[in-house]
């Protein structure tokens, strides 16, 4: 993209960090958008990361004016299986932001991710600050599971897990694992890698028959019902805020 050069001021932020705070979307979904070409700043098409913005640009997305938020929101949702954590889908699928409030007019967006068959607790918000601060790998915020299996799993799967596994270059790690049952495991991990605990029952030819997150950081699902929401208080909020990031 070509425009004039300006004098950068005290004013002047990245693209997708304007996104980001104007609640379009997470940092790093906001970087997609802008590579998609579905970003535009004073009627030209943005494409490439490094470019700064100040408040009398003229931002756009997907032909839509994008404004700084006034109203934050922070929602809690009980994801059911066969829902989609994305803005979009091509292929017309549910998605989990179908479940919220239809009276909130801000746009929001999930913090972090479960796939499409996984269910459980997720947050969502139009605070890019709070996105990034949940979603950096240094943050050490718990997120627990319930995972079933549809046969038996074997103890030589939770002590790999602990102890670290290496699964196409990407190395996994549980940080405890509780037992149920034969069939039925907690899973407590810490990074929560892309489809991290399905990854791992594969790699041991296992399926999970359900996989539920039900605790993230110091705020657990509980008896909230499936393809509900409700908001986070502040004090919930300050908890998930202040866990210190290892260095």
């Amino acid at each position: 993209m070509s425009r004039n050069v300006k004098k950068k001021s005290p004013q002047d932020i990245r693209l997708q960090v304007f996104l980001a705070h104007a609640g379009v979307a997470s940092r790093r979904t906001s970087e997609s958008m802008i590579q998609e070409g579905r970003v535009t700043v004073n009627g030209l098409i943005v494409s490439k990361m490094g470019i700064k913005v100040q408040n009398d640009d003229k931002i756009c997305l997907d032909g839509m004016p994008v404004v700084a938020e006034q109203k934050l929101h922070y929602l809690a949702l009980n994801k059911p299986p066969g829902y989609l954590c994305s803005s979009r889908d091509p292929q017309g699928r549910p998605l989990a932001l179908e479940l919220l409030p239809k009276t909130i007019k801000e746009r929001l967006y999930n913090v972090g991710r479960l796939d499409y068959q996984s269910s459980g607790l997720i947050f969502f918000t139009n605070d890019g600050h709070f996105t990034a601060r949940l979603s950096h790998p240094g943050s050490q915020i718990e997120k627990e599971y319930l995972v079933e299996s549809t046969v038996p799993i074997p103890n030589q799967v939770i002590d790999e897990f602990l102890a670290g596994l290496t699964i196409a270059d990407e190395q996994y790690r549980a940080l405890r694992i509780e037992r149920l049952g034969q069939k039925r495991l907690i899973i407590i991990l810490l990074e929560g890698k892309n489809r991290e605990i399905r990854k791992v029952f594969s790699h041991f030819h296992l399926h999970p028959s359900m996989l539920r997150r039900v605790r993230i950081g110091t705020i657990k699902l509980g008896e909230l019902p499936e393809g509900e929401c409700r908001l986070l208080s502040a004090k919930e909020k300050a908890s998930l805020m202040s866990v210190e990031e290892k260095k």
